[in-house]
């Protein structure tokens, strides 16, 4: 964890212009910290190669490469593209002390990590799909991420 508590974080400015930019679902998740529900998603059960984006900001955050199926009916990630795009906070809400996972630039509440995950970090991103935008590994170049092949060598997918 990051050392940081909720009370230290910078969370999303809740601006009118975000409000109408966002799915009622997505400020939920994004702005309210909410969670939406498993299995009910729209990336739960993606198994298409490519990058998901922070959907405030378009971050790269991760990528299918880590992707598993945890059962939870949530995407979940062993790893982040990179560490130092998300914060990890501590979460004491409803009786839990849990670590939530937020994007650094954007602030937008993404969901909690866990340390029940998959080899080779044990570690699993419980991420909502409503804080993330796919973009498939056909539409990488075309949108002006060339640079960020999902899997790291063109072999490895």
């Amino acid at each position: 964890m990051d050392g940081k508590y909720a009370k230290d974080v910078c969370y999303i400015e809740p601006t009118p212009e975000l409000k109408a930019r966002l799915s009622p679902e997505e400020w939920k998740v994004l702005v309210e910290a909410g969670t939406e529900p498993p299995f009910m998603n729209k990336y739960w059960d993606n198994h298409e190669v490519g990058i998901y984006f922070d959907a405030v900001d378009g971050t790269p955050l991760f990528a299918s490469k880590s992707k598993f199926d945890s059962g939870t009916g949530w995407p979940s990630f062993w790893e982040p593209i990179d560490k130092d795009n998300i914060l990890l906070v501590e979460d004491l809400s409803f009786g839990m002390r849990r670590i939530e996972v937020r994007a650094r630039a954007s602030g937008g509440h993404l969901g909690h990590l866990f340390d029940d995950g998959p080899q080779p970090t044990g570690m699993r991103y419980c991420i909502n799909s409503s804080a993330l935008r796919f973009l498939p590994l056909r539409k990488l170049e075309a949108e002006g991420y060339a640079t960020l092949h999902p899997c790291w060598s063109k072999n490895s997918c």
